[in-house]
């Protein structure tokens, strides 16, 4: 396991050893486990240590692996090949945020959340980069956050600026202020 990764899941395990208080806004169980996206092989090769880490601290593990959302929702479509043609056509194609696609996927989730998840329940959300130019990473968490029983820990291969709580997704140019907690590798 790369130092790094090390580090992240050393910071990981330090913020489940707080007991969990109950009755916090879903914007407050929210954790951002911002990597450097050349680790993310590194991550994906060590994911059961955060899942063991979990466990170890008395709550359940839902990983959910975003990596392949956006082809099985095209795959799906009836007008797939349309839009191959055309994909201007996508609602949101120029803003770079499938509205529909995102849609979709939060519906999915939410219901996931509800049959699988609970109040001691860590959600994982893992290829959340794969969602680069079809979904903002901002958009899919707040459509779910308030799904979340227990927390929602994203791991999220780019940076966090501290002094504007801003997160940025792989090289994207702007990022989106958000209130989540953030657990860093360098830290």
């Amino acid at each position: 396991m790369s130092s790094k990764v090390t580090k992240l899941l050393s910071a990981y395990r330090e913020h489940l050893s707080v007991p969990w208080q109950s009755g916090l806004a879903s914007i407050q169980r929210i954790i951002f486990a911002v990597y450097d996206k050349t680790d993310e092989l590194r991550l994906r090769a060590n994911i059961d240590e955060f899942a063991l880490a979990t466990q170890q601290a008395g709550k359940q593990w839902l990983l959910v692996d975003l990596t392949d959302a956006f082809p099985r929702w095209m795959a799906a479509l009836e007008y797939r090949d349309a839009y191959f043609e055309s994909p201007e056509d996508l609602s949101g194609y120029q803003t770079g945020e499938l509205t529909e696609f995102v849609t979709s996927l939060a519906a999915k989730l939410k219901q996931q959340l509800t049959e699988q998840g609970g109040p001691d329940t860590v959600v994982a959300l893992m290829g959340v980069g794969a969602l680069f130019g079809v979904a903002r990473v901002s958009s899919v968490v707040e459509s779910i956050k308030d799904s979340v029983q227990g927390r929602l820990l994203v791991f999220f291969p780019g940076e966090y600026h501290p002094e504007n709580h801003s997160y940025r997704l792989l090289d994207a140019r702007d990022g989106w202020n958000y209130l989540a907690v953030p657990l860093l590798a360098n830290s």
